[in-house]
């Protein structure tokens, strides 16, 4: 198969060249939007078939699952001062906790102790337990 005679670009004036440029321009973009239906078409009918596949595919309308039920974390640390602050081990620690820290306390001191066999619990100062 031969290619067909193509004119000579070169020896061609500007306003021709512009003329071939802006017709190529019109038959890709009719071309594109024709592939582009045609797509739309086929993932309309993957859609009708099973609503699963790519539904909503790209778009903000998507339903988001549930959030996972997560376990209550008890404290385990509680602030002497104010002992109705407590925190459980996760996350960002809270500023009281981070002052006395840097402050030179340790840790362990803000721990809540767990029950002993008596049932007394040993909250690290003699104030009440957290409520």
């Amino acid at each position: 198969m031969q290619k067909p005679d193509l004119p000579d670009l070169d020896a061609m004036e500007l306003d021709e060249l512009w003329a071939i440029h802006e017709e190529l321009t019109k038959i890709l973009s009719d071309r594109i939007l024709g592939e582009k239906r045609e797509l739309e078409k086929r993932l309309a009918k993957l859609n009708q078939a099973d609503p699963s596949v790519v539904e909503g595919h790209g778009s903000s309308h998507r339903p988001h699952p549930p959030r996972r039920k997560y376990p209550k974390v008890l404290p385990k640390y509680f602030n002497p001062s104010e002992p109705s602050e407590t925190w459980s081990g996760r996350g960002k620690q809270p500023r009281w906790l981070t002052l006395a820290l840097q402050a030179g306390h340790a840790l362990e001191e803000f721990e809540i102790k767990k029950a002993d066999e008596d049932g007394d619990h040993d909250w690290g100062t003699d104030e009440e337990p957290p409520s």
